[in-house]
């Protein structure tokens, strides 16, 4: 590609007969060079603001993938934490379930050990009533006898 300075020491040979107008030619090529430097810097600039936004690029590219990564470990650290959580409350609930059937088992065992108690309570009544009923049946004996005496 030529640069601009390419342009300007651009020298034609000179011809003497049907030639060009050598001052026409300068004049055109000045223009030409003005324009050519204009476009060359332009481009140049163009070129490196690509370069620019190709850097910047790259650099969005690598922090959207660390985002991404972020994110992934992000849900599997969530879904470990619910695993484990759940895998907790399932737990507690087998202990309290069972320690609620113990605790059912101990109320079972101590309702049918007042039950046995109530039971030789009663006994025990039965046995001192018929007792006392035959005490008192002798002792009214023993009066109707000291009576008829």
């Amino acid at each position: 590609m030529y640069t601009p300075l390419d342009i300007e020491n651009k020298k034609f040979s000179k011809q003497m007969m049907n030639g060009y107008s050598v001052e026409e030619v300068d004049d055109f090529l000045d223009e030409l060079t003005v324009d050519y430097e204009k476009m060359y810097k332009q481009s140049n600039e163009n070129e490196a603001k690509i370069e620019s936004l190709m850097k910047d690029l790259e650099k969005y590219k690598n922090i959207e993938s660390t985002l991404q990564n972020t994110l992934v470990m992000a849900q599997t650290t969530a879904d470990e934490i619910k695993k484990v959580a759940k895998q907790e409350a399932d737990q507690l609930v087998r202990e309290a379930q069972g320690k609620a059937k113990e605790a059912v088992m101990q109320i079972d065992n101590d309702v049918a050990m007042k039950k046995k108690e109530l039971e030789d309570l009663q006994k025990q009544f039965d046995v001192y009533k018929a007792k006392m009923e035959s005490l008192l049946i002798s002792q009214l004996e023993l009066l109707k006898d000291s009576n008829k005496e």
